[in-house]
């Protein structure tokens, strides 16, 4: 069973203080200690008044970087063993964690459960009062993987998938509060299975704005959401969802 799951945003070293430095303003948290052999990780804090737990972690890597998934778990192997027979494969089993890839490509690890305790975080508000949230990470599949990409996903954590407004979009809610569900995106191309950060917003235009004023990059507008880059050109989606969904 999944007891939390994380969203980990993976930064290019020589932008990472940059990064933090946006998502903590948009996201409304402070910096943790950073840690690690190379002082490498961090995560978002929310503020303790509010009595949330983090769900939001980051990590200074070489390369372009990405976004991964942890999921906590009460038992790692047998978590793993899990995930291996519905196709994923085991990139590293270290002592107190495990690195793992879908069976089209997307980085995820098992961690162990109980360090993270409390609700989500709630919605940012903005300093012209709009409403925000990080609460999602899509997954952004090949067409030719989209069938057992998301029958992996869906029975590895067990949550519940819903149709999306349009046909190449599926969601996975947990059946818990969580800090972050899933949105699994069916792609026109076939490619390795990657991830992006989708924040809901009651004013997307407003909070594109926002974003832009703290470094951001807009790339599209759409209806419903409009991509945008962050400090270090990794792409993101601000969404019209209810920032309160979760």
């Amino acid at each position: 069973m999944i007891r939390w799951a994380w969203a980990f945003l993976d930064r290019p070293a020589q932008r990472f203080d940059e990064c933090a430095a946006f998502w903590s303003a948009i996201t409304g948290t402070e910096l943790s200690p950073r840690r690690g052999e190379k002082d490498e990780f961090l995560t978002l804090l929310p503020d303790p008044a509010l009595f949330a737990a983090a769900g939001v972690k980051m990590q200074a890597v070489t390369g372009l970087g990405g976004v991964h998934i942890d999921l906590d778990v009460d038992d790692i192997a047998t978590a793993v063993r899990i995930a291996l027979d519905l196709g994923a494969e085991l990139v590293a089993n270290h002592s107190d964690y495990a690195v793992l890839r879908s069976p089209s490509g997307q980085a995820f690890c098992f961690t162990p459960s109980g360090r993270a305790k409390g609700r989500p975080a709630p919605p940012t508000c903005a300093p012209d009062s709009t409403l925000s949230c990080l609460d999602q990470v899509c997954l952004d599949i090949g067409a030719a993987d989209h069938a057992v990409e998301s029958e992996f996903w869906t029975t590895l954590t067990g949550w519940d998938l819903e149709q999306g407004r349009l046909p190449e979009f599926s969601r996975l809610r947990p059946k818990e509060p969580l800090p972050v569900q899933f949105l699994l995106q069916r792609l026109g191309e076939d490619r390795a299975t990657s991830a992006h950060i989708d924040l809901s917003s009651s004013d997307i235009d407003a909070t594109a704005a926002w974003h832009e004023s703290l470094g951001a990059t807009t790339i599209e507008r759409h209806e419903h959401w409009i991509v945008m880059n962050d400090p270090a050109d990794a792409t993101y989606c601000v969404t019209s969802r209810d920032p309160n969904g979760i």
